[in-house]
């Protein structure tokens, strides 16, 4: 049971520093906050829910598995060129955006980590791990 509070924590915090960095993204003109950037609420929710309600069972473990493996690509996206370096770095909300997208990527590669020891623990063949 550990096991799942531990992945809850990690995919919730996801959840958060998304909301953070997609925040981010519209205050430093990355995006221009249109409805458009509410796309991600959607697939957050899913999250949630995956996290929340299907808690321990293989469709949650699915869910977290294939959110957070998109979220993993946000940090990388933005550090082969999509805008951290130079101007963004030094601006004011510089440090708390590029804090924001580390974070992100530790709790979802964290939350894919344990995701995918759920799922294979569910399948029945591996009981211990």
């Amino acid at each position: 049971m550990k096991q799942n509070v531990t992945l809850t924590i990690a995919s919730l915090l996801s959840v958060l520093f998304m909301t953070l960095h997609l925040a981010g993204d519209i205050v430093l003109g990355m995006e221009p906050g249109t409805l458009s950037d509410l796309i991600a609420l959607p697939i957050l929710v899913v999250q949630m829910y995956g996290t929340l309600e299907l808690a321990g069972k293989r469709s949650g473990y699915v869910i977290i598995l294939l959110v957070s493996l998109l979220e993993v690509l946000v940090p990388v996206i933005h550090m082969k060129g999509a805008g951290v370096g130079g101007e963004i770095a030094k601006s004011n909300g510089g440090f708390f955006f590029i804090w924001t997208l580390l974070a992100l990527g530790v709790t979802a590669l964290f939350s894919v980590i344990l995701s995918a020891r759920g799922l294979w623990r569910t399948t029945g063949q591996h009981k211990s791990f």
